[in-house]
């Protein structure tokens, strides 16, 4: 049996969003000054464009690109474009996670579209030999839910008609974004970063802004998905404008932590700790024999949001539904004792662990997580056992 550990992770945050705050972050660091402003003052405005000013050099977007804030999250960013942007022409839609399943929902029930859904099992990406250039498409670069990622973007077309909706909420800031073969990216605060909920921003691209200018939808679209104003694009938003109230505190700390990763390197820095971390937990997995990756092959492995099944056949063995308290059961004891927090996977996934390893997360605390979960799985197994 193995003897519950004595050291415990510093920072015992491993949520897959929100995500850990920095390393160093305090509430005393974001500044007050603006607080209880009115979102239209001048000074307020000014701040929100120079949150986007710092996005954009931060997550290294091309100059020709505009960024807009979208309230509702990456969740927001994702349904505005597609309710600004889609029916032109037919619609793909890649579903091989949760997110990617909504939003071909979305395209058919909502959106009264007819698309082609190119779906994949858990823990395996699709078949995009499929993808038509002729064709809008939507897919999530990395799947929050699934632990699987796209495996770089040689099968996206340079040369194509169709816009491409890329939903990159845990995959920006983290991972390259291939912006030379996409047109619309979005996330969250509340990913990579560790920002606060709530807020999203979506890039687009100069293809992406002729659409809006080009293309007026046949359909009402909520306000607070409204990209287009009665010209085309509504060019107000590219100025940090606003399509509804903000939170000036959610976007202060989006500002703390935007500058705490221009601060340490950049992007190559954040993808740096991002790989860090996936590489100590993978140094766990490998040598640990009741433990797997829920995505089937290396290329298509998520770095941020690990998404691991546990294959020992006594758990194996169970239904679904065993399985499933089987994981909170661990989640439970690693938490009660402080030693790691929201470790399970989501809701809609297989019964599984899912660890964040994005950069606000330190690799001393991805290894003093590890013998957290052998021990957690050993009094799991003893007490199932007994049962």
């Amino acid at each position: 049996m193995t003897s519950k550990p004595n050291a415990k992770p510093e920072r015992p945050w491993f949520s897959s969003g929100p995500t850990a705050k920095r390393p160093g972050w305090s509430s005393q660091a974001i500044s007050h000054e603006l607080l209880g402003r009115g979102i239209r003052a001048p000074e307020v405005v000014a701040r929100f464009a120079h949150g986007l000013k710092l996005t954009r050099e931060l997550l290294q977007v091309p100059e020709d690109w505009v960024m807009v804030y979208v309230p509702g999250s990456d969740t927001g960013a994702v349904e505005a474009a597609m309710w600004s942007m889609l029916g032109e022409r037919p619609v793909q839609v890649l579903a091989f996670e949760n997110f990617g399943k909504v939003w071909a929902t979305d395209a058919k029930t909502h959106l009264n579209l007819d698309p082609e859904i190119i779906s994949a099992a858990w823990g395996q990406f699709p078949d995009v030999s499929r993808i038509d250039p002729n064709k809008d498409l939507v897919f999530p670069w990395n799947g929050t839910t699934s632990g699987v990622k796209a495996p770089g973007a040689d099968w996206l077309s340079s040369d194509r008609e169709g816009i491409v909706i890329c939903d990159a909420t845990s995959a920006a800031f983290a991972m390259p974004l291939p912006f030379d073969k996409v047109d619309v990216v979005t996330f969250s605060f509340q990913k990579a970063l560790g920002g606060e909920a709530g807020l999203g921003v979506a890039a687009l691209s100069p293809r992406a802004v002729a659409r809006l200018d080009r293309y007026a939808p046949p359909r009402p679209i909520p306000k607070v998905l409204r990209l287009r104003d009665d010209k085309g694009f509504d060019r107000l938003l590219a100025t940090g404008s606003m399509l509804n109230t903000f939170s000036v505190w959610t976007l202060e700390d989006w500002i703390d932590g935007v500058e705490w990763g221009l601060a340490i390197g950049g992007l190559d820095a954040l993808i740096a700790r991002t790989d860090a971390n996936a590489a100590a937990l993978d140094h766990w997995v490998a040598r640990t024999p009741w433990i797997e990756y829920l995505a089937e092959t290396s290329d298509i492995r998520s770095t941020t949001s690990v998404c691991l099944k546990v294959v020992d056949p006594r758990v194996q063995a169970m239904n679904d539904e065993a399985r499933r308290d089987f994981v909170t059961h661990m989640k439970v004891l690693v938490e009660a004792e402080g030693a790691a927090f929201d470790i399970e996977g989501h809701r809609n996934a297989p019964a599984g662990l899912r660890i964040w390893c994005g950069c606000t997360v330190d690799v001393a605390d991805i290894e003093a997580l590890t013998p957290w979960l052998d021990w957690a799985f050993e009094m799991a197994i003893v007490e199932y056992s007994a049962d």
